[in-house]
C-alpha cells in the first residue's frame, strides 16, 4: 500500500493574513516535508474562478514541487482536462515529467462546474466524448508518432516534443464517483481514483472497474486503484474540535459555489455546521488514534484486493500550521509503518 499527502489548493482560508506567496511558499515547503517523512506522494488539486483563490494552474506548481524534490511522486487529483487545449497540456506534462526526473501522475477528471467552463470558453455539453478523445491524444503525443488526433479533435500530423521521462508518458489516472465514468477509467485509464468514500462503496467502483477491465480484455495489473479520503490521527480525541471547521470549510465551498459566482473581496466564513453534516464529515474522515487510523485504511486496501495507493487529505485551508504539521508527523511515523 503506498501513501500520499494532499491535497494542496493553496485556498484563502477566511482571516488568514498570509499572502498568497507565503500560500504558495507553504506548498512548496510542504512538498519537501512529506518526501523527508517518507510519503509516497503530494498531490495538488484544481479550481478557477473561487473567491479564496483556489489554485489554478496545477502543472505550474508541479514544476516547482519538482524542483524542490528529488523522490516523491507528485500527482494532480485532479487537473480539469477539457479546460485545457489538449497538446499544450501533453507539452507541459512532458516538461514536468522531465523536470521531475519521470515522478509526475496525471490525475485528471472531466469537471462539472458551469462557471469554469463559461469562464475559460469551453462548452460544457459534450465534455464526456472530448474527454476520452484527450486520453488518446495526449498519449498519441508522447509516443514516436506524429499527432493526428480525432474527430473531435483533429490535429495536422505534427510531432510533439520534447518526449516525457517516463516512456509512453506519465500515467494517466481518472478521477471520478459516478458509475459511467468510473467504468470509464477501466476502459481507457492506468489509474482511478475514487472520493470521500467508505471502504463499502469503494469496493462496488473497484468491481464495476475490474468489470471493464475484463471487457477489453486488459490485464488488471495495468491499472492502478486509488482513493482520495480525509485523515487525522491524534492520540486526543479532542483535535477533532480544533480541526473540523477546517474540513467543514473545505467541503462546504462546493456548496457555496452557486452564491459565490461573480463574488469579490474576501471569502466568508461558512455558516455554523449542523450536527447532521458534521456526523457526515465524521464518516467520511478518518479519525481516531494512529492505530485505529491505519486499521481503518488497511479496509480501502482489503476492499480493493490490495496494492491501494491512499491519497490522505490533509492539507485543510487554514488549518492550525502547528496541528497539521504534527498531525503529518504522526501519520508518517505512527500509521505508514502498519500499512507497508
Amino acid at each position: 500500500m503506498k501513501i500520499g499527502l494532499g491535497s494542496i489548493t493553496c485556498q484563502r482560508y477566511p482571516g488568514d493574513s498570509r499572502t498568497d506567496a507565503d500560500l504558495y511558499a507553504d506548498a512548496l515547503a510542504l512538498a519537501e516535508e512529506a518526501e523527508r517523512l517518507g510519503f509516497d506522494s503530494i498531490w495538488c488539486s484544481e479550481h478557477h474562478f473561487f473567491d479564496d483563490s483556489y489554485l489554478p494552474s496545477l502543472l505550474v506548481l508541479c514544476a516547482a514541487l519538482a524542483a524542490r524534490t528529488s523522490r516523491i511522486a507528485i500527482g494532480t487529483d485532479v487537473l480539469l482536462s477539457p479546460l485545457h487545449e489538449t497538446v499544450r497540456l501533453a507539452e507541459d506534462a512532458a516538461v514536468v515529467d522531465l523536470l521531475s526526473g519521470g515522478r509526475l501522475i496525471l490525475g485528471i477528471g472531466q469537471g462539472w462546474r458551469g462557471e469554469e467552463f463559461d469562464g475559460l470558453g469551453v462548452p460544457l455539453t459534450g465534455r464526456h466524448r472530448l474527454f476520452e478523445e484527450q486520453v488518446a491524444v495526449l498519449r498519441q503525443a508522447w509516443s514516436d508518432e506524429v499527432v493526428t488526433g480525432g474527430e473531435l479533435l483533429p490535429y495536422p500530423g505534427m510531432p510533439v516534443t520534447p518526449k516525457p521521462h517516463q516512456a509512453g508518458g506519465p500515467p494517466i489516472w481518472i478521477g471520478a464517483g459516478a458509475e459511467p465514468a468510473v467504468r470509464r477509467a477501466g476502459r481507457i485509464a492506468d489509474g482511478f481514483m475514487a472520493t470521500w468514500c467508505t471502504p463499502e462503496s469503494f469496493a462496488r467502483q473497484v468491481g464495476w472497474v475490474r468489470e471493464e477491465l475484463d471487457a477489453a480484455g486488459r490485464d488488471p495489473r495495468e491499472l492502478q486503484l486509488s482513493i482520495v479520503v480525509p485523515v487525522l490521527a491524534w492520540e486526543d480525541p479532542g483535535v477533532w474540535e480544533r480541526a473540523r471547521e477546517h474540513l467543514w470549510y473545505y467541503a462546504w465551498k462546493y456548496e457555496d459555489l452557486a452564491d459565490a459566482r461573480g463574488r469579490t473581496g474576501p471569502p466568508p466564513l461558512p455558516p455554523p455546521l449542523p450536527p447532521e453534516r458534521e456526523a457526515e464529515l465524521r464518516r467520511f474522515c478518518v479519525l481516531g488514534t494512529p492505530d485505529e487510523v491505519a486499521e481503518h485504511l488497511r479496509a480501502y486496501d482489503e476492499a480493493a484486493g490490495g496494492a491501494v495507493h491512499l491519497i490522505a487529505e490533509l492539507v485543510w485551508p487554514g488549518l492550525d500550521p502547528g496541528l497539521r504539521a504534527e498531525a503529518i508527523a504522526l501519520l508518517a511515523e505512527r500509521v505508514l509503518p502498519q500499512l507497508r
